[in-house]
């Protein structure tokens, strides 16, 4: 009888952030972290710092201090911080120089026939990007559990069943790099978006990146930010149909008791991407009060 396989550092990182936010009440010490884990104290420090940029003691502290700030904050038309997740942040994904373009119509009903899509599978810190784009820009980003080219060419052909699949290795590297490089976005080009969607669906998407980096906001709030009070059902199909994982930030959205809600690529992929955001908030901190004279 063969037995498991053991849990991928990302994953051990998954379960830590989940554990930490689930307890961060009660202060959990390194050891009661570890202890969760099957893993030395040692070996969870330095793990979790690599990952992170931040101790998990320091990213236990952040999220218990946004957590207290988030009580003094309710009813701002934009969460800007979460009582459940004490995520914080500023600087908005938009001033990034992220530019959103719609597919035409006639695009769409042929079904891609007129665009050329170059497509790669990337390795990410959130595990494989299936990423696919044509010469206006990115059309898709979309989180894999395992790096296989077969099921990520039918997902391709069903999206564009007549579209000119051509598949170059590394292509899309680069820009998977850049995507968790925050602090450096601004040195590069414009990210073009190319992406098809209802009207409806691209002002949801377009709201989306409007939403602070490492802050969060509700399906309703989210409704009312379009002039559309009372249709957050209809927001939240918009916001599962979003084909750019990440860059189009769905997993800023949760419901309004706080729980983190739905997730197109799974609920640990959502607790993952908020809680490195929350981390790379904390480190940025960090390297701020280290620059500032004393």
């Amino acid at each position: 009888m063969h037995s498991a396989h053991p849990p991928r550092d990302e994953e051990r990182i998954t379960q830590a952030i989940r554990y930490l936010i689930q307890h961060a009440h009660s202060q959990p010490t390194l050891a009661q972290l570890a202890g969760t884990l099957n893993l030395s104290e040692y070996h969870l420090q330095r793990l979790f710092t690599q990952w992170a940029g931040i101790s998990p003691k320091r990213f236990l502290q952040q999220i218990t201090l946004e957590a207290a700030k988030a009580g003094l904050q309710q009813g701002t038309a934009l969460l800007p911080l979460s009582h459940q997740l004490g995520l914080s942040g500023s600087s908005r994904l938009h001033d990034l120089f992220v530019t959103l373009e719609a597919m035409t119509p006639g695009e769409w009903r042929a079904g891609g026939a007129s665009l050329p899509l170059h497509w790669s599978i990337e390795p990410s810190r959130f595990g494989p990007l299936l990423a696919a784009s044509t010469p206006r820009g990115l059309c898709l980003l979309h989180f894999l559990p395992l790096a296989d080219h077969a099921s990520a060419r039918m997902l391709l052909q069903q999206r564009w069943p007549h579209a000119q699949l051509q598949y170059q290795s590394g292509s899309h590297q680069v820009l998977v790099a850049r995507l968790f490089q925050p602090q450096r976005l601004h040195d590069n080009p414009p990210l073009a978006l190319h992406v098809h969607g209802s009207n409806f669906q691209i002002q949801v998407w377009r709201a989306l990146l409007t939403i602070p980096y490492g802050s969060l906001c509700s399906y309703g709030q989210l409704a009312q930010a379009l002039g559309r009070p009372g249709a957050g059902r209809a927001v939240g199909s918009a916001v599962g149909a979003n084909p750019i994982a990440w860059l189009i930030p769905c997993h800023r959205v949760i419901r309004a008791s706080g729980a983190l809600g739905g997730y197109r690529w799974g609920e640990n992929c959502k607790l993952s991407l908020l809680g490195w955001e929350a981390a790379q908030q904390a480190a940025a901190e960090n390297y701020r009060n280290i620059e500032q004279p004393h």
